[in-house]
């Protein structure tokens, strides 16, 4: 990678290193450096308040570089299906695929190359169901998507994209980190370290699931290297919001607050005789959780939405649901939240996936579109970005034991598969990229997941190749050494 100059790194020329707490400099225990304001008031032995303290460090652990240049998107909604769906009987029509279904795979086709779990051997695989144009912008979608079509115009179609690890949860933690082993920041991390968060009350960084996480787990959501303040924290849409935030039975508010005063003070005194800020960033998020508790009971309960909302997403209030969540990214958008991940699971379909695909359109189709709709008609879309996906796609070959007859399942595919962006500076009804007549190989417009996130970065108006943070000795970034914009898809 290439090494950047501290005044080339971020837009304000912060350097940092390991003990940095945000992209805003702290105080060093220096007697020679420059004092902050914080500084110079507890070494000249002015105490202060422990609510002083904490909007202090609120203010700092807030701020941010902020933006490279002018951003096209302000927010991002992620839509993180987990375990790969299968683009070929979704989004990428392939008519000689369905021709010659059952039939044996080429030797050519399958030469040189790795699988997961099946043979060189197996038959070719169509899709058993039927593909059609929607919106004037003629994209070809499934009839598993009869509400997303509806919305088609807004989508922008990479069909091209390809990846460098063929197993689950090293293939989920390259696509959010950059890299295919745990320890390096997450997508969300990144961006909320360059971009700071627009609201006091709640984190930058909000994570929604609905089922279990997947192989990789917390790491699609951990800051790695970079400061704990931008890890992205998970909420709930059912029971407690965020784990541990309501006070303990017969405890109130203001037992609390004199709790975090306390502590508040404590953490100080040994943040300044040990010189780590990572204290600092702790002190914060005491701060930060106090607030929730005020802020974050209003955002979860949708008590006060529309029934026509409600039943636009098929959203129920109380339960835990992907409709519900696409909701609530909604809300969290409205209220400044920058980056909000939704993860979806059970989309591993090895086998059954006849049975098991449909079931999870039914389930995720209608709030998707609806999500597009509804940020849409509030006026939101324009400067919320919504990125649809996987860790990587499925083979055009049949897997399991229907091999001769339907088709059972799809193995791991890393070479070409499909994901959509919409809103935030996307030029809708886009289709970039193409795949072989089996979509095995991707042969026009390559799209690496470095490339993906350079893009997605360059419309939050971060330089990807400026957006790093030092660490034992060099520099890192999202996009390791490589990342190029796709520039064809920006509006």
């Amino acid at each position: 990678m290439t090494n950047h100059s501290s005044a080339s790194s971020l837009t304000a020329g912060q350097h940092h290193d390991q003990r940095a707490t945000s992209p805003v400099s702290c105080l060093d225990t220096n007697d020679t450096a420059p004092l902050d304001r914080r500084g110079f008031l507890s070494r000249g032995g002015i105490g202060f308040g422990s609510i002083a303290l904490a909007s202090m460090l609120c203010d700092q652990s807030d701020a941010a570089a902020g933006p490279h240049f002018a951003p096209r998107a302000k927010h991002v909604i992620y839509l993180h299906m987990i375990g790969a769906p299968s683009q070929l009987d979704l989004f990428d029509e392939k008519p000689e695929l369905v021709k010659r279904h059952n039939q044996p795979c080429p030797p050519e086709v399958t030469k040189d190359r790795d699988f997961a779990f099946i043979g060189k051997t197996s038959t070719l695989a169509g899709s058993p169901w039927k593909f059609s144009r929607h919106g004037q912008c003629g994209h070809t979608m499934s009839e598993l998507w009869p509400h997303l079509s509806g919305v088609a115009d807004e989508l922008a179609f990479i069909h091209s994209l390809h990846t460098e690890e063929i197993n689950h949860a090293p293939a989920q933690m390259f696509l959010h980190s950059g890299f295919g082993r745990g320890g390096r920041p997450s997508f969300g991390s990144w961006v909320s370290y360059g971009l700071g968060s627009e609201n006091k009350d709640l984190p930058g960084y909000v994570v929604l699931l609905s089922g279990p996480a997947g192989g990789a787990g917390t790491s699609m959501w951990s800051p790695g290297f970079l400061p704990s303040i931008y890890q992205g924290i998970q909420f709930r849409s059912e029971g407690d919001p965020v784990l541990f935030l309501s006070n303990p039975d017969g405890r109130s508010m203001d037992d609390r607050r004199q709790v975090l005063d306390a502590l508040g003070e404590l953490n100080e005194q040994h943040r300044l005789a040990t010189g780590d800020e990572e204290i600092a960033t702790r002190i914060s998020q005491y701060e930060m959780s106090y607030r929730m508790q005020m802020s974050v009971p209003e955002l979860m309960s949708l008590e006060g939405e529309t029934a026509e909302t409600l039943s636009l997403y098929g959203a129920q209030p109380g339960k835990a649901s992907f409709a519900n969540n696409c909701l609530l990214a909604r809300r969290l958008v409205e209220r400044g939240v920058r980056l909000i991940e939704l993860y979806d699971s059970d989309w591993d379909h090895h086998g059954t996936i006849e049975k098991r695909l449909p079931e999870k359109c039914r389930q995720t189709d209608r709030p998707i579109a609806a999500l597009i709709t509804d940020l849409k008609r509030r006026g939101l879309l324009k400067d919320t970005l919504i990125i649809w996906g996987s860790e990587f796609g499925r083979t055009p070959l049949n897997q399991g034991s229907n091999q001769g007859t339907g088709l059972s399942g799809r193995d791991h595919h890393k070479d070409a598969f499909t994901c959509w962006l919409a809103g935030g500076g996307v030029k809708g009804g886009v289709s970039y990229g193409k795949t072989d007549e089996f979509g095995m190989d991707v042969v026009q417009d390559g799209v690496h997941v470095h490339d993906l996130n350079a893009t997605v970065l360059h419309l939050l108006g971060l330089d990807h190749e400026r957006l790093t943070y030092r660490y034992q000795g060099r520099e890192f970034r999202l996009t390791d050494v490589e990342g190029r914009i796709v520039r064809e898809l920006l509006g």
